[in-house]
């Protein structure tokens, strides 16, 4: 079996690189519309921001997909960046559930409140 040459580092350098300038050039056109179509403001926490701290207010596509820009805005939303981890980090847990969930599953019934009353009756010096 013949081997196979090793990658050219110079070309895929080029490449991330070429990729990277891409992205950077996407996001810097739906950033500067979002901040002209929207308020300075946390769609979440409500935070209010000015020049100074505007770095951390990010654009959040509402259906994850980066390349659905409409010019309206109708897919983005400002989110500080604490707010945006925490949309992302949720959307990728429930993905994840989604996955692994068995649908035939029962939904638990446990109530772990139930008989708070009457243990609280049996010893009120709690």
């Amino acid at each position: 079996m013949p081997k196979k040459p090793p990658p050219d580092a110079d070309k895929l350098d080029r490449l991330v690189a070429a990729a990277q300038h891409s992205r950077a050039q996407r996001e810097r056109g739906y950033r500067a519309q979002a901040l002209k179509l929207y308020p300075w403001i946390c769609a979440r926490c409500t935070r209010e921001f000015d020049r100074t701290n505007l770095s951390m207010l990010t654009v959040h596509h509402k259906d994850h997909d980066h390349d659905n820009n409409p010019p309206d805005g109708s897919n983005w939303e400002l989110l500080c960046l604490y707010c945006h981890e925490n949309e992302h980090a949720r959307h990728l847990d429930t993905s994840r559930a989604g996955a692994h969930a068995d649908p035939r599953a029962a939904p638990s019934t446990y109530k772990p409140f139930a008989d708070l009353k009457g243990q609280w009756e049996k010893n009120p010096n709690r």
